[in-house]
């Protein structure tokens, strides 16, 4: 609790900004013009999505991107636009718990980087690779979606302990929970693969 807090507390300084920037343009001075296009582009991606805040969701999600540049000094993860689309499907997904509270079972937190985010692909096919997966995870019966969302779900640490804990919700054995989630991660990236490329 205190933390979440803490991290709404945030504000980001001239500092962080400016290296949010020089980030972002990818060490070509774009005068701001990238970070302007960024936002745009957010905030079209939460305007599909019928979100009626995207401009108040575009900039929660470059405010993510900033703090996290500002407490880790660089982001290696993945291109800047794909990180930031990445950034993007976490806040809408909070943002459906909130809206929608009785959705939480089927929208998690979702380690989504991995499927969507592919570092050779192109931004736009990134972002389409997004859409995919929320269409992709619709398809699951309502017992995998819920396995691979809380499968997920998590830091490091405590994705461990929910793991162990999930496993022993559903008889399993830890590594029998890992067989399964791999499976129905399989079948998503399959069908993440077909829906990008249709």
């Amino acid at each position: 609790m205190g933390q979440t807090s803490k991290k709404q507390d945030w504000t980001a300084t001239e500092q962080a900004f400016r290296r949010f920037l020089q980030w972002l343009d990818e060490g070509q001075d774009s005068s701001g013009e990238r970070y302007l296009e960024m936002r745009q582009r957010l905030v079209r991606y939460f305007e599909r999505k019928q979100c009626v805040a995207a401009d108040d969701l575009a900039d929660e999600t470059l405010s993510r991107v900033v703090r996290r540049l500002e407490e880790e000094g660089t982001i290696t993860d993945a291109p800047p636009a794909r990180y930031c689309y990445t950034v993007a499907k976490f806040v809408f997904l909070e943002h459906l718990r909130v809206v929608h509270p009785e959705a939480s079972g089927q929208d998690s937190d979702f380690d989504s980087a991995a499927i969507a985010a592919d570092s050779h692909l192109p931004d736009q096919t990134a972002e389409k690779r997004l859409d995919c997966l929320d269409h992709c995870l619709q398809q699951l019966i309502t017992v995998e979606r819920d396995l691979i969302l809380e499968y997920y779900r998590g830091e490091q640490g405590e994705k461990i302990q929910r793991r162990r804990e999930l496993a022993e919700r559903l008889a399993l054995s830890t590594n029998a929970l890992s067989i399964r989630a791999c499976r129905i991660r399989d079948r998503l990236e399959g069908c993440v693969t077909k829906c990008a490329q249709s």
